[in-house]
């Protein structure tokens, strides 16, 4: 497993932890991304939108403001979001604790573009 910390990612504010659970010779040809993020207090992980492919976050702990596709609202412990190809997401941890989740990327297995 390999951690990678992103600062002000996709124009977020602060830093984020993205602990990646499979790696690229593990994952089927339909994932892109299996990884555990973590959002301190304060941080946020920008909006951008998936072309080609789906994003899903399942909250593990902490609170956050979630942006689907324009609209806000609020995410905590057990919240599933899903944003379908050519949508946009973003998430902010305003709360004061660490923002926890799972995110899976699954690509569009009739897209060569992913």
């Amino acid at each position: 497993m390999e951690t990678v910390i992103k600062e002000n990612a996709n124009g977020g504010t602060g830093r984020i932890e993205i602990l990646h659970i499979l790696d690229e010779k593990e994952r089927n040809a339909g994932c892109r991304m299996f990884a555990q993020v973590t959002i301190a207090p304060g941080c946020s992980l920008g909006y951008h939108e998936h072309h080609h492919e789906s994003e899903t976050y399942y909250v593990i702990r902490g609170t956050g403001e979630y942006n689907d596709n324009g609209t806000l609202r609020r995410v905590s412990a057990g919240d599933r979001t899903y944003t379908p190809d050519g949508c946009g997401h973003g998430i902010a941890n305003d709360g004061k604790e660490d923002l926890v989740f799972m995110a899976l990327i699954l690509t569009d297995p009739e897209t060569k573009e992913a």
